[in-house]
């Protein structure tokens, strides 16, 4: 980490509102402890709050299935090199249903190499979440025929949830990979044999 990490107590000389924001980082956090990420935010309270209730309703109060929003965070997070993004989210892609062959292709394809007809064992939602993904994420500027595949297959909430978990999670990135975050950079993204090998422990 490049930074300190910030104290994981709310300071004996910090306002309440201080002390309001650990309260509901941590709660949301429950019942594990605060995560490098949250120490590292907490260096200003007011962005850490703000970003604890952004993150929170993209992981909490979307409608979209979960596996398909942690394929996606798992896609930028390999496009990004975010390693300890990878090799949080993809597990909790596994755990949440996503089958280790759909992982692998989020894991291994090349930028914009996913298409139906080559990756049969993925699904037309699964296609789709990844091609928009890959173009949000390395060009910005999205493809018509790629989001007239999303109006396809999700309904307009849907798709603004993926469009936000997408941004959200590509400014994740950016946060932990400049400020090498949990001290990652240098390690190597957990192959998805040795995630699911774990998922079954």
């Amino acid at each position: 980490m490049r930074l300190p990490y910030a104290p994981s107590t709310p300071p004996e000389d910090s306002p309440p509102s201080v002390a309001e924001t650990y309260a509901r980082i941590a709660a949301r956090r429950k019942p594990r402890p605060l995560i490098p990420l949250d120490l590292t935010l907490l260096h200003s309270p007011p962005v850490a709050s703000g970003y604890n209730a952004f993150v929170g309703a993209l992981r909490t109060e979307t409608i979209v299935p979960q596996s398909l929003l942690e394929l996606a965070i798992s896609r930028v997070a390999i496009l990004t090199t975010a390693v300890y993004e990878w090799n949080i989210h993809a597990a909790l892609a596994l755990k949440a249903g996503l089958s280790p062959e759909a992982l692998e292709v989020a894991h291994s394809a090349p930028k914009g190499g996913v298409t139906r007809s080559t990756d049969k064992k993925l699904s037309e939602k699964e296609v789709a979440v990844l091609r928009y993904t890959d173009e949000a994420t390395v060009d910005v500027r999205v493809q018509d025929s790629t989001f007239e595949s999303l109006k396809t297959l999700f309904n307009e909430r849907e798709i603004l949830e993926l469009v936000t978990v997408v941004a959200g999670y590509n400014a994740v990135s950016r946060i932990l990979v400049p400020l090498d975050v949990g001290e990652n950079n240098d390690k190597k993204m957990k192959s998805v044999d040795e995630l699911v090998a774990e998922g079954t422990k």
